[in-house]
């Protein structure tokens, strides 16, 4: 079996290489950007991929479409704990969820199950989704791919400013999608839109 580890820790992609090998004995290797991470896979032809959503620049979540066109079918490991994340890695074409928090044997769980072709998500995540999915709001599944960017990105505490420079639109759009999102998810000011980005 062939995995490729897409994040940009070279800790974390140690650790994984360690536990995907002795738990699955695969072939592996890693990419730490989304750019080498499409390199790889174009070149590698892994059947599965373990992928972090909080990648520099782009988002993991980006890549999705184009490693899933390739035939390899992706398991997100996140640091995002909120179900929202989760959906939308699983809307986006993840075959499973898992956040960074889970016990070894939770990857390894999620990858056995991409392979044979089922989606997984952590449990105490899939409960949060499926309370989620029943109370009444859900205002942030109103927001576009490019929104539900920015708002990680901020989430993550970067100004406007570093927002436009990592995705390559100017300031001016990214104000007007920020107030958009505002308007959209009855955040007052920008404090409120950090807040519900964060989960809090």
């Amino acid at each position: 079996m062939k995995i490729l580890i897409i994040d940009d820790h070279a800790m974390l992609r140690a650790g994984l290489r360690q536990v995907l090998q002795a738990g699955l004995g695969a072939e592996l290797r890693e990419a730490a950007t989304t750019e080498a991470a499409l390199e790889e896979a174009a070149a590698f032809r892994p059947q599965l991929a373990v992928l972090d959503i909080g990648l520099p620049g782009q988002s993991g979540l980006s890549i999705l479409p184009p490693l899933s066109a390739l035939g390899v079918r992706v398991v997100v490991l996140s640091a995002h704990t909120e179900p929202l994340y989760a959906q939308r890695a699983l809307t986006a074409g993840a075959y499973g969820y898992v956040t960074k928090n889970a016990s070894p044997h939770l990857v390894l769980d999620a990858l056995r199950a991409a392979a044979e072709g089922r989606r997984f998500i952590e449990p105490e995540v899939a409960q949060d989704l499926a309370l989620r999915n029943v109370a009444a709001g859900g205002k942030l599944d109103q927001l576009t791919p490019r929104e539900f960017e920015i708002l990680r990105l901020l989430a993550a505490g970067k100004s406007l400013s570093e927002i436009a420079a990592l995705l390559g639109v100017s300031y001016k759009t990214v104000a007007n999608l920020s107030s958009l999102m505002r308007a959209k998810l009855g955040a007052t000011r920008m404090a409120d839109l950090i807040r519900l980005a964060i989960g809090g």
